[in-house]
């Protein structure tokens, strides 16, 4: 060949590879494409179009809640059902790595399954052919209903298109009715019904996952369509609570309105610096692990929804005003006698018929005399007593945010009427909760500054995100010497009052003070005989360190607050012993009952 011509052969040879190689390449670089780069893309729209797309819902577990000292008391497990659709079971065939084909027996895989659930191969058989004795075109049998989630993922593993599963939920209480009437329950079906159950959800939800694959004709998982989306718990709500205080002032609570053969008891702690609640006890309670076990009355908490009349409680409100305004000093005295009627027609009684006494500030609180309240109420404008008795915290809602919380009713001072410019000095004519009672007393024995009350502590992401609930800044109400006299006078009223030797706590100091709520008939009058009765105490006196308050609703046995001093009495001794608060190591002089 004349050598023009073998340049020219030798020429198109190389644009011919040249174009080949260029195409190759192309294909190349659009497989890697279509099998790398947006290999998912193509499968989703595969399983979108095709309708061989399968998926299976990987459950996360709804996160604990745990009290103080993290013990757990509510908790989930995540298992699984698997059932078996008995007319499709047979045998598979498979296709190996290097094109050969195989049979898997139905012997075989129910061997298989039997030994990642724990029986035997023939058990598992049996339960396919009783399902198909019973009925020849059968499509349900049951294998197990407690699997955890490792067998779960094992029997995936095995790739049966005739097994199916299912995520159930298990919620456990462990310490049964503790807390119950906070804790709140769950449905049957998983959600939230009641109490930080329900208010904290967001919390304490899981966020469900995905296992997405493809199958075969033949009903087996095409290799390397699986995709998983990992499932993501809930979080760690941890509550103020003390599991132990609260177990034992829920049997002392029970133990006492069954002696008092009261309709209901309740009784609270909360840690006078920080506000936090350690316990919050009531009798009737629920178990959450059974709540339908009790009435739908019972399954809230009443300390949050029942609202009443604070009574004589408030009277050391009414004290911290006087002394705040300086209106007053412990040895402020008035005359009053037991039974009066004043000159705006307004008529006030004591508890008890006494001559008239000229009673100082302290014996006004130590007798609980509402007619010297009356008038020692009047040395401030009703508008001032109205400004403080909000700054207490009357008329709102407390920071624990607890469902169903009651902020009570306090009208301005221009609605309170002659009868209402007196009782609102000895706590009448306005309503309150426990709580609102409890943070008064807090923010007296804090020197004046109010705390938020709180029971929610953190959330505890599983990433380890912690959150804090958003709390009130805390508040100056009264001066620092206002609220330390305040409690001297109370603790008067514990060593000097009528219920002396049953509040009594060996070796502390404590302050108190009692009230006796008249209730509401419903038509503007109130019941006879019956009271909403309640019990206050600040221990030690001479170091507040603890709030504790009991109430009982109704108690028929003894009708006064007298009822409630043993259940003070047993709830006070139990707080210094569970938080080993050092015995008062001094006395001081008492104050005087009457003006000389």
């Amino acid at each position: 060949m004349h050598a023009k011509a073998r340049r020219s052969a030798r020429r198109r040879t190389a644009v011919v590879g040249a174009a080949v190689a260029v195409i190759v390449a192309g294909f190349a670089v659009r497989l890697v494409d279509i099998q790398v780069v947006n290999a998912q893309e193509h499968l989703d729209n595969r399983a979108a179009y095709s309708g061989i797309g399968f998926s299976q819902v990987l459950s996360g577990t709804r996160g604990s809640i745990v009290d103080g000292e993290g013990t757990v008391l509510a908790s989930s497990t995540t298992q699984y059902s698997a059932q078996f659709d008995p007319v499709h079971v047979k045998d598979i065939e498979h296709v190996d790595d290097d094109g050969r084909e195989y049979t898997v027996t139905w012997a075989e895989s129910a061997a298989d399954i039997g030994e990642i659930i724990g029986r035997s191969g023939d058990e598992v058989q049996a339960i396919v052919a009783d399902a198909l004795a019973a009925d020849s075109n059968s499509q349900y049998a049951l294998l197990a209903d407690d699997l955890t989630t490792q067998q779960y993922r094992e029997l995936t593993a095995l790739g049966l298109p005739y097994l199916s599963f299912h995520p159930v939920q298990s919620r456990a209480y462990p310490y049964g009715a503790v807390a119950g009437n906070l804790l709140g329950f769950v449905g049957d079906d998983g959600e939230p019904l009641a109490g930080y159950e329900a208010a904290e959800n967001a919390c304490l939800q899981a966020t469900d996952g995905s296992l997405t694959y493809q199958q075969g004709s033949d009903g087996l998982i095409i290799p390397g369509t699986e995709v998983t989306e990992a499932p993501v718990d809930g979080g760690t709500l941890q509550l103020t609570l003390d599991a132990d205080l609260q177990w034992y002032m829920q049997q002392m609570i029970a133990e006492e309105t069954q002696n008092q053969q009261a309709k209901a008891g309740a009784v609270m702690v909360v840690e006078v610096a920080t506000g936090a609640v350690r316990a919050a006890a009531e009798y009737p309670t629920v178990d959450p692990n059974d709540p339908t076990a009790v009435d739908a009355d019972d399954r809230g908490s009443r300390i949050f929804s029942r609202t009443f009349e604070p009574g004589s409680t408030f009277k050391a409100v009414t004290a911290a005003t006087l002394l705040d305004q300086g209106a007053a000093t412990p040895y402020t005295s008035v005359t009053a006698s037991g039974h009066e009627a004043f000159p705006n027609g307004a008529v006030v009684g004591d508890s008890f018929q006494h001559a008239a006494y000229n009673y100082t500030l302290t014996g006004a609180l130590i007798d609980s005399s509402n007619v010297a309240l009356s008038k020692f109420g009047e040395l401030v404008p009703d508008e001032t007593r109205y400004e403080y008795l909000q700054e207490f915290g009357v008329g709102t809602t407390t920071d624990i945010g607890f469902p169903g919380e009651e902020p009570g009713l306090i009208y301005p001072p221009d609605q309170w009427g002659a009868q209402g410019h007196y009782a609102t000095t000895f706590g009448q004519a306005f309503t309150t909760t426990m709580p609102q009672v409890v943070n008064a007393y807090q923010t007296l024995a804090n020197g004046g500054v109010r705390e938020p009350l709180h029971i929610v502590e953190s959330c505890t992401k599983p990433d380890g995100t912690v959150t804090e609930p958003e709390l009130s800044e805390p508040r100056r109400v009264v001066s620092e010497e206002a609220a330390d006299t305040t409690i001297r006078m109370l603790e008067n009223v514990a060593t000097q009052g009528s219920l002396a030797p049953a509040v009594a706590v060996d070796g502390y100091r404590i302050a108190t003070k009692t009230g006796t709520a008249q209730k509401s008939d419903g038509n503007g009058g109130y019941k006879a005989g019956l009271y909403f009765t309640s019990i206050i105490g600040v221990v030690p006196a001479d170091d507040p360190q603890y709030i504790v308050m009991v109430t009982l609703d109704e108690p028929t046995r003894v009708t006064s607050s007298a009822a409630t001093a043993p259940a003070l009495q047993k709830a006070v001794t139990q707080v210094v012993k569970n938080y080993r608060v050092m015995p008062s190591e001094k006395t001081e002089e008492p104050l005087p009952k009457f003006a000389e």
